[in-house]
């Protein structure tokens, strides 16, 4: 097994609300009054109050290429993901130096050398860190890197992994580009950072109980851990053309097929069953679900095919209200919620999940720890 100890979301300072959004992002994407109707529509459905940007919101206008955008990911993504980090060790106790692992996921800029090296010198890791840099994982990119996370510590137990996620999906808005995929894009993605930390069975915080050092909330309560018990990774056939990019020189341009929802009703069922039966479990035995909030009818489709209360998906909703999708930081985004705010008993088991290009499906089984 191994341990979740800590997760820190990070959101940039630029905060507006959907409909100033909107109302600047409308003329972008489109000058034609039907597009704008239809932009407004989906903006005002997408279960979005507010998103965090990267950028002060006009300087959206100003940037048409792959070139200039990235520059931009670069520059502000590898900040952006220190401050996750930091935060995410101190609430674990922890100092760059006991890092041994980074795994680091983005899907909207890249970096050569990798965000893992950006971060490496700023926020004092080691010279001889392993790292795991990852690009494509999508919006499944949270929950694949805590599965793979998992992975490297079984192999090593005293270890110490740090799993960053940083997306800057306000960079991706393509103008004079009035599809539906462009428009429903550009009123559901959000920038952030998450940043979890992670030790093997054998790590001292592992072990630890409330007086040994183990971390604790401001107000002197053990914060609530989790503990990773299994993964599985599901990629569905025949999807490759339905969700993911396609890079232009303007940027990367979303792909996004109005048929996820459907998908997820009928696939995401028999393969959380397949994942629980192996522990002699039932989804109506988990009282705790960490959902990617991809979006209201992405949260809806897993909530009908699992048959869950509206209650299950309470945290998804809110982190999609607050922030907008952040694509693979979401994931995290929510199991940071769960963790601040669950009451299930120690020791009840939780099932996270997110999806991403491919199609795929990754799930995580956890229990979750003391508070």
């Amino acid at each position: 097994m191994s341990y979740v100890v800590a997760v820190e979301p990070v959101l940039p300072g630029n905060v507006y609300a959907q409909e100033a959004i909107t109302d600047v992002v409308g003329p972008l994407v489109t000058p034609d009054p039907a597009r704008i109707t239809l932009l407004r529509r989906l903006h005002a459905s997408a279960g979005v109050d507010h998103r965090h940007l990267v950028l002060p919101l006009e300087e959206y206008a100003g940037l048409h290429s792959l070139g200039a955008t990235n520059a931009v990911f670069v520059r502000e993504g590898a900040l952006l993901a220190e401050r996750a980090c930091r935060r995410a060790l101190a609430a674990a106790g922890l100092e760059p130096g006991d890092v041994d692992h980074v795994f680091a996921t983005s899907v909207t800029g890249v970096a050569a050398p990798s965000l893992d090296v950006l971060l490496a010198e700023p926020l004092g890791l080691r010279s001889d860190v392993r790292r795991t840099p990852s690009f494509g994982l999508g919006c499944a990119g949270g929950a694949g890197g805590l599965a793979r996370v998992h992975d490297h510590l079984l192999g090593r137990p005293s270890d110490v992994s740090l799993l960053v996620s940083v997306e800057l999906c306000s960079l991706t808005l393509q103008h004079g580009d009035a599809s539906t995929a462009n428009v429903v894009a550009s009123g559901l993605f959000g920038d952030g950072a998450a940043a979890a930390v992670v030790v093997g069975a054998a790590h001292p915080l592992a072990r630890a109980e409330p007086g040994d050092g183990a971390p604790r909330q401001a107000a002197g309560r053990r914060r609530r851990t989790a503990t990773v018990v299994d993964t599985r990774s599901r990629l569905y056939p025949g999807t490759t053309g339905a969700l993911g990019w396609e890079v232009r020189d303007t940027g990367f341009a979303i792909v996004l097929s109005a048929g996820l929802p459907d998908l997820l009703r009928a696939h995401l069922l028999a393969d959380v069953k397949s994942l629980l039966a192996e522990h002699d479990l039932t989804p109506a035995e988990v009282p705790t679900w960490v959902v990617h909030a991809g979006g209201p009818r992405v949260i809806d489709a897993v909530r009908d095919a699992l048959g869950l209360p509206e209650d299950a998906v309470r945290e998804s909703r809110a982190s999609l209200a607050c922030a907008g999708n952040l694509s693979s930081a979401s994931v995290l985004d929510v199991l940071a919620r769960t963790l601040a705010h669950s009451d299930a008993p120690p020791g009840s088991p939780a099932v996270l999940m997110a999806f991403g290009p491919g199609v795929s499906c990754e799930l995580v089984l956890l229990n979750l720890g003391d508070r």
